[in-house]
């Protein structure tokens, strides 16, 4: 009888500990797209080789000041396809997808954004003074 109660009690927690991992690192929180040129894109880490970027999003006029502030989105890529494309495309104008998670994990990445497709690519053309 006890024993039937340890192992009942046991897969309990192992589901509902199962259910914690799950959404903290693999439950997709949100999602959409952010539009900007892209700053860097690198490929490193120590133990888990990763796809980190940044996309420097169009400034904000601040009501107060006036002055525009730029906004930075760093992200990750875990889609060797992505990142090709994204490695090829360094100072363009990106439009990317992405899934936001509550947490990080090594293997995907430093950013819990993580990018999943490119929607569109255009060149930036210099501004002539």
């Amino acid at each position: 009888m006890y024993r039937k109660i340890k192992i009942i009690i046991a897969l309990v927690l192992i589901l509902i500990l199962t259910g914690v991992v799950y959404y903290r690192y693999y439950f997709v929180f949100g999602d959409g797209t952010k539009a900007g040129t892209m700053n860097y894109f690198v490929h490193k880490g120590v133990v888990f080789k990763t796809y980190e970027g940044r996309l420097i999003q169009a400034g904000i006029r601040t009501p107060t000041q006036g002055a525009i502030q730029s906004n930075e989105f760093m992200f990750s890529v875990t889609d060797q396809k992505v990142a090709d494309i994204l490695n090829k495309n360094a100072g363009a104008y990106l439009e990317l997808h992405y899934k936001e998670y509550f947490h990080a994990l090594p293997w995907r990445g430093v950013s819990v954004f993580v990018v999943d497709s490119v929607m569109q690519v255009r060149p930036v053309t210099p501004v002539q003074p």
